[in-house]
């Protein structure tokens, strides 16, 4: 096992590369109205094309995270990287409307496959199990940062050089994040052949004999499509408020509302993280789950009354969606067989996308159904989020999922 010092470098390394990597994932919701009306989209293509990056995700992560179990996860997350740089700079080089801005999104979701999990199995692989939880939080927060960073970053450069520009800088940062892996995160040691062996590599039936990674594979799933549900619309649904309230002129832009939602889940799913540590992870997530599902009900509701009340709801239903976001996947990464845990967390990943796919697509869907982004067609796309938020809590409770070793002080794990 490698120093507590060098633990922190590996955790602070991977989590400095992960927001250069992801900070351009979030420009094409963030750009949606803008790009709505330059290619006279429908609602439902704008959603295929927000939704394809977590489907293109879902597809090729049991794959590329399962592979780190045999291969070097350095090596799985450089390939990554490099097709996230591909697939931001063939939209900018190439995307003219949907059929090209499908290709290059799913391009960039199959990247991003390659990264974000497998950056998670990198830093199980370079700290001690104590410190994981909290490395788990740190992962996540710099996603969260650079998710937050996005929406800013694509409003300020597409006023400076348009959509293109936007996304050929967005390439260049990903570009940046494989360079800092090559230079500062050194190979990893030769693998074990009794745990590869072990492991079974593709063999992913134990992963769902494992009730309690299941359980919060399962809750992750939900905490995905909830969350880019409401991120990928948000933009579009604020845009709608102002128009629909008279609201011509405020501080708070619809892209700022988002970029600060971006930096509220960031603080919100690492203090979650030492909730659940604190007080339990199973009765943490279920009392973020009813909170949530509470919210995208009032949002549905209530949330057209007037811009800054739709902005006030959006902010806090991002607080408590994210706040269970690192408490389900150290749960699933503190329950898996650690011969098992890159396929364990392949699933997970599998699943969370999955709901991420559904997410934007299900609201895309009802906006088209109802007849567009109006009162109707809101109140229905997020009343039913809250009803698969509801459904997602009762499949978790079922399964009942054990807390982990370091959670609850001076009480024994069930």
């Amino acid at each position: 096992m490698i120093s507590p010092t060098s633990g922190k470098r590996a955790v602070a390394l991977v989590c400095a590369a992960q927001v250069l990597v992801q900070i351009g994932a979030s420009f094409w919701p963030a750009l949606l109205p803008e790009m709505l009306r330059e290619w006279q989209l429908s609602y439902g293509e704008a959603g295929w094309i927000t939704a394809i990056f977590f489907l293109a995700y879902m597809l090729a992560v049991p794959v590329l995270v399962t592979a780190t179990d045999r291969f070097d996860p350095r090596q799985v997350y450089l390939l990554g990287v490099g097709l996230t740089v591909l697939g931001h700079l063939l939209f900018a080089l190439t995307a003219s409307g949907f059929w090209s801005a499908l290709a290059c999104r799913a391009l960039t979701g199959i990247g991003w496959a390659g990264t974000y999990m497998t950056g998670l199995k990198l830093l199980a692989d370079h700290v001690e199990p104590k410190l994981m939880s909290r490395a788990t939080a740190g992962h996540a927060a710099s996603v969260g940062i650079s998710g937050a960073l996005s929406f800013a970053c694509a409003d300020f450069l597409y006023g400076l050089a348009g959509w293109k520009g936007a996304f050929f800088v967005a390439a260049i940062s990903a570009a940046s994040a494989w360079l800092l892996v090559v230079a500062a995160v050194p190979p990893a040691k030769a693998r074990d052949p009794n745990i590869v062996r072990a492991g079974g590599h593709f063999d992913f039936r134990p992963v769902f004999k494992n009730r309690s990674a299941m359980a919060y594979a399962i809750g992750y799933c939900i905490h995905t499509l909830e969350f880019h549900a409401l991120r990928g619309w948000g933009v579009a649904f604020l845009a709608f408020v102002a128009a629909r309230t008279g609201t011509e002129s405020t501080l708070v832009s619809p892209t700022t509302a988002l970029t600060a939602l971006g930096i509220i889940a960031t603080f919100a799913s690492v203090i979650g993280n030492e909730g659940s540590i604190r007080f339990g992870r199973r009765r943490f997530i279920t009392v973020t789950m009813i909170a949530s599902a509470a919210c995208a009900a009032i949002l549905a509701f209530a949330g057209a009354r007037s811009y800054w009340l739709a902005v006030i709801i959006l902010l806090a239903y991002g607080l408590i969606i994210s706040a269970d976001s690192s408490s389900l996947t150290a749960g699933t990464a503190g329950s898996a067989d650690p011969a098992r845990r890159g396929a364990t967390l392949a699933i997970h990943s599998m699943l969370g996308y999955g709901g991420g796919f559904l997410g934007p697509l299900i609201v895309g869907w009802i906006l088209d159904w109802v007849g567009g982004t109006n009162l109707a067609g809101w109140t229905a796309a997020y009343s039913a989020i809250a009803v698969l938020v509801v459904a997602g809590l009762v499949a978790f409770r079922l399964m009942q999922p054990r807390d982990l070793i370091h959670d609850l002080p001076n009480r024994t794990p069930s």
